[in-house]
């Protein structure tokens, strides 16, 4: 499936999250809390809360744990006051990365990012420097065994999606990020339950790389997903399955 760049991203991104699923699901509360602080606990009138409850629930994050993030957010306690902070910078091979972050110590992860992009012969760079290449979307991965490439494309269409890529294994289908919640519900009950859904930045151009620098690369992505305030990491590289396969095997 060489070519499928932007997919290829996310199933390195999946798989390095079902290594920490613990930290995923800290990341998946963050993110549902802050959603409650800015728009209210009401997920069929606050779309950002909505999404994020569908993303935890298509990885599997306990109800309890969804609760307690609600709560939290309606809350006043002062260790939950987190700022949304997103970092643009430069990997090997002129990769571009978006890393998103919630954090209570603006100053604290400015330094960890920074050191995170120079161990790995990255630069980090101004707001704005990449994300003038990327757009902002929702990404819902199927598995293949639950539909035909042909029905799922009619399908998607007639409901507002406009593209999708194909893996060994999956689909992903990217939709406007504000029918996201609403388009995998859909999918969920034509289709069967969905694997996974999330927001990402998808690049308009993308950058191959070979595999001297696919390997710093990834070992740059992922300890930027190890990092306890990072929420989401971007980039726009593009590797073929052989190098994928050996680095991620």
């Amino acid at each position: 499936m060489a070519g499928h760049s932007k997919f290829k991203n996310i199933m390195h991104r999946k798989g390095a999250q079902d290594k920490k699923r613990a930290k995923v699901f800290s990341r998946l509360g963050r993110e549902i809390s802050v959603a409650v602080k800015s728009g209210g606990p009401d997920p069929e009138s606050n779309i950002r809360l909505r999404t994020a409850i569908s993303s935890a629930k298509s990885l599997n994050m306990p109800k309890d744990n969804i609760e307690r993030a609600i709560k939290k957010g309606e809350g006043n306690d002062p260790n939950s006051q987190y700022e949304e902070v997103r970092y643009e910078g430069y990997g090997p091979g002129g990769v571009a990365i978006i890393a998103e972050a919630m954090t209570n110590n603006k100053n604290r992860t400015a330094a960890e990012i920074r050191s995170t992009f120079s161990k790995f012969g990255g630069n980090l760079g101004e707001s704005g420097s990449v994300s003038f290449g990327f757009k902002r979307f929702g990404a819902i991965l199927l598995n293949k065994k639950l539909a035909k490439e042909e029905e799922l494309f009619e399908f998607i269409i007639e409901n507002g999606s406009e593209d999708f890529d194909i893996n060994e294994e999956d689909y992903c289908v990217y939709c406007d990020q504000n029918i996201l919640h609403d388009l995998n519900e859909k999918i969920v009950l034509k289709f069967g339950q969905t694997t996974s859904t999330e927001l990402i930045w998808k690049s308009e151009n993308n950058i191959s790389i070979e595999k001297e620098n696919a390997e710093k690369l990834f070992k740059l992505l992922n300890l930027l997903e190890e990092n306890e305030d990072v929420q989401l990491v971007s980039s726009n590289f593009e590797v073929s399955d052989e190098i994928l396969s050996s680095l991620t095997t």
